[in-house]
């Protein structure tokens, strides 16, 4: 039997048209009351933000998440303390850690170990990095190395979680989320917040959650999509066999014009979300192999960032990332899992380093020769830090002082920014917190943290949550 909508609109008689008729003007009364009364979160059309016009003159149209997963040691790549290698072996000085959180080492002894590798000065800038990282140093006056972060949770899903929404609390939404919902998408054929993953050998790999680029309560079309940069990249988004891509396209229409029937019924945000990601997926048939062929990148770009492609590492991530970027995807975010160095450090680091380095700084030149640096924020850190202290011959979890780097959208290249003590230990100089962070990259998107919330269960939510301040030191 087939079905038309027509016949669906035939078969209301008087009293269902009454009774639905008298429903809907209560309910638009309802809505208008609790908009009203700023109850009522606003609607937002699917390539539109809830900011417009923007709170500030943007300094970048789009972000860049490396998100080294498992927490590096900011003592082996950001942050040398060459009075932790005087006191390598001796305890640690109990004026430090006593009553702190400390992850395993709680209740253990605790004796300083030193840096494992050597420092160096880069650049013109002469910013000192580890000496695993010389591409990275290759590009330290395009960088701002900030050496002051601390963050609240210990253990690494939560970490994540705070890193990413701004809370422990699971279910929140990601910032990319958040700067989707403020902004709105720039492309309709491949969504506007994109995940990839990596994997290390150089470590202990914890695994990340789906939640940690989902949505949370806003509505769903502004959660992050993983794309898997080994095989297809996106599962069962190609046609079976013996469907064309005409009959595809009816298909498509024809399950959008039933849900719009619903819509103009119910009218759910979840609905509209439906609509719009089924023609997304019908146009990501198109645009999504064209993303990951590279066979038109010239053979010198390949050889800057150390992949052929294809192999599923960070590198060739790195490299999509910048493929991404310039099909107007808006929140990039990339994981590169083995950082979780709780023993055996030194050949960890070794191996993990060269995993990250070259890429890293590849993509800040590719971005850089194409006139896109400018525009393009790009964050480099992980969860948290590590210990001055010694778990055997590794490091363990550490929230109270380490470090990340900034480059691009507005951010002041070529300088550090914070310090923490001569330990490690803490940060004690110009201290930049998540909420921090986060205020800052919105700012530099264009918008007020303090300006972009959503009412959830009676009340205004926002990434910052009640905290946070633009860390103007670090703009250019």
């Amino acid at each position: 039997m087939t079905y038309h909508p027509d016949l669906f609109l035939q078969s209301i008689n008087r009293r269902t048209f009454l009774q639905g008729a008298g429903l809907s003007i209560g309910s638009a009364a309802l809505v208008n009351l609790l908009k009203r009364r700023g109850n009522g979160a606003p609607r937002v059309p699917a390539n539109r933000g809830a900011v417009d016009p923007l709170h500030f003159t943007p300094r970048a149209k789009r972000v860049m998440v490396l998100t080294m997963a498992g927490g590096p040691t900011h003592l082996e790549t950001l942050d040398y303390k060459p009075k932790l290698a005087e006191l390598h072996g001796q305890p640690m000085p109990e004026s430090y850690t006593k009553g702190q959180p400390i992850a395993q080492l709680q209740g253990q002894k605790l004796t300083c170990f030193a840096p494992q590798f050597a420092f160096k000065k880069f650049g013109q800038s002469g910013q000192e990095i580890c000496e695993l990282f010389p591409h990275i140093g290759a590009v330290a006056d395009q960088i701002c190395i900030v050496r002051s972060m601390r963050t609240e949770a210990i253990n690494h899903d939560p970490a994540h979680t705070f890193m990413n929404t701004g809370t422990t609390i699971s279910g929140r939404p990601a910032m990319g989320s958040w700067l989707l919902y403020g902004l709105g998408s720039e492309c309709d054929d491949l969504p506007g917040f994109v995940v990839l993953t990596s994997l290390g050998k150089g470590g202990q790999a914890q695994p990340i959650a789906a939640r940690q680029w989902h949505s949370g309560f806003l509505p769903s079309r502004f959660q992050g999509v993983e794309f898997r940069s080994k095989g297809d990249p996106v599962l069962y988004v190609g046609n079976p066999k013996g469907v064309s891509r005409d009959r595809q396209h009816d298909v498509v229409e024809t399950v959008n014009e039933l849900n719009a029937l619903r819509q103009r019924h119910v009218d759910d945000p979840e609905i509209a979300t439906r609509i719009a990601q089924y023609e997304m997926a019908f146009k990501m048939q198109a645009s999504v192999p064209e993303l990951m062929d590279i066979s038109g990148e010239p053979k010198h770009i390949l050889d800057l960032y150390g992949t052929q492609g294809g192999d599923g590492s960070f590198a060739a991530n790195c490299l999509l990332a910048r493929r991404l970027a310039e099909r107007g995807v808006r929140f990039i975010q990339l994981y590169h899992r083995g950082w979780d160095h709780h023993g055996g450090l030194k050949r960890s680091m070794e191996i993990t380093s060269k995993e990250v380095d070259q890429a890293s700084a590849a993509l800040i030149a590719d971005l850089r020769q194409r006139g896109m640096l400018d525009d393009t924020l790009v964050i480099w850190g992980g969860e948290f830090g590590r210990t001055p202290m010694a778990q055997g011959n590794g490091r363990d979890h550490h929230i109270k002082g380490f470090s990340i780097w900034l480059a691009g959208g507005g951010i002041k290249p070529g300088v550090s920014y914070g310090e923490t003590d001569e330990l490690g230990y803490n940060a004690v100089k110009d201290i930049v917190d998540v909420h921090d962070l986060h205020a800052t990259l919105l700012y530099l998107m264009g918008i007020d943290h303090e300006r972009l919330t959503y009412r959830y269960q009676g009340r205004d939510f926002r990434l910052t949550d009640v905290a946070g301040r633009v860390v103007r030191e670090v703009l250019a």
